[in-house]
């Protein structure tokens, strides 16, 4: 057995755990944004009360929890993609489809997303940015922070997809984790 197929398979593996964790965390902030959300709207219509700082919250809650989880959302395949002619296709297919659309689109996507958020970013932390609303909530600068998560994330799912390709057309799907192997699709009838 190659090597190079072994450090491939523990990259895939390393880079899906990642992304699991990831969504398994951010997932629980949709609890938290639900809660927040509620608190404002009873706050609001039935005691006649508003803080700037909790609407800021939920909203800004929404935006970390989405940018952490992008990653999660491509190791599940939870985004979207015309599957007209992908679901069907076998395999070998499929793991081309993938290789090439991660290098074609994901990896220039990713690198400009990244590069065009970095200095958004450093710029914010550098002032130290709070919330444009009087009253509002400290630490915007965390939460463009995740601008740069959300490039990291995708891009490293994106690398996890042509290993997993790779690993595919070398005939070694044993070594892809279970969960981020191709399924089998029913033909059903209509």
């Amino acid at each position: 057995m190659s090597w190079t197929v072994l450090v491939i398979s523990w990259i895939v593996r390393a880079i899906c755990r990642v992304n699991w964790l990831l969504g398994q965390i951010f997932s629980w902030l949709s609890l938290a944004i639900v809660v927040v959300c509620f608190t404002v709207v009873i706050q609001r219509y039935f005691f006649s009360i508003s803080h700037i700082w909790m609407q800021d919250l939920f909203v800004w809650m929404s935006g970390v929890m989405f940018m952490g989880i992008a990653g999660y959302a491509l190791l599940t395949n939870q985004h979207v993609r015309v599957d007209v002619f992908y679901r069907p296709a076998s395999k070998r297919w499929k793991a081309v489809v993938d290789m090439v659309g991660s290098v074609v689109f994901t990896a220039p996507f990713v690198y400009i997303v990244f590069i065009y958020g970095l200095p958004y970013v450093r710029r914010s932390w550098r002032i130290m940015e709070a919330s444009s609303n009087y009253g509002g909530m400290p630490g915007l600068y965390i939460v463009k922070t995740f601008v740069l998560v959300f490039a990291v994330v995708v891009g490293l799912q994106a690398i996890a997809m042509v290993g997993r390709s790779i690993l595919i057309l070398c005939d070694r799907e044993d070594l892809v984790p279970e969960y981020f192997r191709y399924k089998n699709v029913e033909k059903q009838e209509v």
